[in-house]
């Protein structure tokens, strides 16, 4: 057994043995609640924000309120692509498992420092500084996350049913902003709201930090899915041999996931803003739905993956593109003007359904378009711009947009996108080109 977790498992074999398939799926689990982990830790700060800003970002500094803006800035924009480039560089170059475990310890630093950190009236303007480098640093990791441990899972998945096993990355992305809320709401049923800002707000961070430790320990039970001969290949994570010899996957990656991440949060993070704002709907109402839609959207993600086995990756993005492009004004228009909840619900959840296409196979997808020693790289940092660019303005485009009376233009800017999407889509060979799904 021990030989298995410290070496490298081998990928030749056609059939697995009981023992080589119980320590295949326990990786997945192992990595995957490090994905969870990092999510929620990521998520944490959104949620419990407007308890603990006031302690950090008084209204009287405006150093202090620049930090601020700044901060939210560089952790969703900035730091997604260099997060992205350095853990794909660490995971081609040293080994997937050093680049999660590396990953997974800095969230928890960064949850750790958050929760004990003293605000402003004890420490002055190093309250908002040591904030933002938290944050920054919380950006950075997450920002590694997904190209490295989409590309181990994409590795350490069973043969034949890699679009299955794959699917759980984002089982635990959607379930870690599930855990997020309830461990927020928990807190906010067990304490006042003053008690909440003075220091209720931290026990979340205490609690992602914890959990952060126990997604380490797990990850360092992980064998390596890469080889020495590829992590010492010349050019190996490297952005020379990326582009000189992957420039054209790369460039599909991008184009795809551009229209995939504007599409992921205006369903997600955007979607309960405009049931507020546009629709009309409580804060309450709206939250309820949406936590009843990411639910449904979380546990429908293997089923679509494993769709995928039987129909090649392709097809599930074909089939995502052509129905995102179809249907999104449709939904959107509606939604607007719906006033049962019930009926919302189901709109969003049928959007949900069809971004599912996209998001089951989401990693598997991208790891089959590069060779493993640029594999981690080319995932991570295609991912991180495309996501930067295009998936983190998604709001901010919305809402502006609406507030000088054109809102129905984000519908159009969505769907055109989408019809970006499936035209990149179009050039994703039948089978991967570097792990095939019938393998």
């Amino acid at each position: 057994m021990t030989s298995l977790i410290v070496h490298v498992l081998p990928e030749t074999s056609g059939r697995y043995t009981s023992e080589e398939k119980r320590h295949r799926i326990f990786s997945i689990i192992a990595a995957s609640s490090g994905n969870l982990v990092e999510w929620f830790d990521f998520y944490i700060y959104a949620f419990c924000a407007i308890y603990f800003a006031p302690a950090f970002f008084p209204k009287s500094s405006p150093t202090a309120a620049l930090m601020n803006t700044a901060g939210v800035f560089g952790a969703g924009f900035l730091m997604r692509p260099v997060g992205g480039w350095l853990f794909g560089r660490i995971a081609d170059r040293r080994g997937r498992k050093t680049s999660m475990v590396t990953s997974v310890a800095m969230m928890c630093f960064g949850s750790l420092v958050i929760a004990c950190l003293p605000g402003y009236a004890r420490i002055g303007v190093w309250a908002p500084l040591l904030l933002l480098f938290a944050r920054l640093f919380q950006g950075l990791s997450v920002g590694g996350e997904y190209g490295t441990t989409a590309t181990y899972m994409s590795e350490v998945a069973l043969k034949g049913q890699r679009g299955f096993f794959s699917s759980f990355q984002y089982v635990t992305l959607i379930g870690g902003q599930l855990l997020a809320v309830l461990v927020v709401v928990a807190t906010q049923l067990l304490l006042s709201e003053a008690q909440l800002k003075s220091w209720g707000w931290r026990l979340p961070f205490v609690v992602g930090a914890i959990t952060a430790v126990v997604a380490f320990f797990l990850r360092r039970t992980l064998f390596e899915t890469s080889t020495a001969e590829t992590r010492g290949a010349k050019g190996a994570g490297t952005m020379a041999e990326l582009f000189r010899n992957h420039k054209a996957a790369f460039i599909t990656v991008l184009g795809y996931t551009a229209g995939a991440s504007l599409i992921f949060y205006t369903f997600t993070t955007y979607m309960q803003k405009y049931l507020v704002n546009s629709t009309g709907m409580s804060i309450r109402t709206a939250s309820h739905i949406m936590t009843g839609c990411l639910f449904v959207f979380m546990i429908m993600q293997p089923a679509f993956g494993a769709l995928s086995d039987r129909i090649g990756r392709r097809n599930n993005m074909l089939l995502f593109a052509g129905l995102g492009a179809l249907t999104t004004l449709p939904v959107l228009t509606v939604v607007h003007h719906v006033t049962s909840p019930a009926v919302a619900f189901l709109l969003i959840t049928f959007s949900l359904m069809v971004v599912s296409f996209y998001t089951s196979v989401s990693g598997i997808v991208k790891a089959e378009m590069f060779p493993p020693e640029v594999r981690a790289l080319g995932v991570g940092l295609a991912y991180a711009v495309a996501n930067a660019l295009f998936g983190g303005s998604a709001e901010y485009v919305a809402l502006g947009l609406k507030s000088i009376g054109h809102e129905t233009v984000f519908y159009w800017y969505v769907t055109v996108m989408m019809v970006i999407a499936f035209l990149f889509s179009l050039r994703l060979p039948k089978q991967g080109r570097y792990l095939h799904h019938d393998q």
